[in-house]
């Protein structure tokens, strides 16, 4: 497994998790959808953990590249967590037409942050990485 194929399955599990806490709104149970937020929250935040934590830091000290992809990576992870702090406001509240909005927009900046992770940073990473790609897959898998 690659470094790309790891983190774009990654993608796809978050995706998952916010559809799961969606379908709970949906049929108005409120408990299980903010446990299936929480999760989908964790989820996204441990992932962009081991980008800005280990993956970004290993391509920036191969390539040099600081200024890059990798700082509107993270500055993409920024609005993410920011999305969070008013998703736990509108579930924590039960505010279906919120958490629907705040969903989208969610879902809206992630599913564009992701293209561009998988297409262009994450495939500059198998180029520059690939001499260290089944120890870092391990790694990630361990996180």
């Amino acid at each position: 497994m690659t470094i790309k194929d790891f983190m774009t399955h990654k993608h796809r599990e978050c995706d998952h998790l916010l559809a799961n806490a969606e379908e709970a709104v949906e049929n108005g149970d409120f408990d299980t959808a903010l446990e299936r937020y929480i999760a989908f929250k964790d989820e996204t935040l441990k992932h962009f953990d081991m980008e800005e934590e280990y993956l970004f830091a290993e391509f920036e000290a191969r390539t040099g590249m600081t200024q890059g992809p990798t700082q509107v990576m993270r500055m993409e992870h920024s609005q993410a967590k920011s999305l969070f702090e008013k998703m736990d406001e509108a579930y924590n509240a039960k505010d279906k037409e919120r958490i629907y909005g705040l969903g989208e927009s969610m879902n809206i900046l992630l599913q564009q942050h992701n293209a561009k992770e998988e297409q262009m940073l994450y495939t500059m990473m198998q180029q520059h990485l690939s001499d260290k790609n089944d120890e870092m897959v391990e790694k990630l898998q361990n996180w």
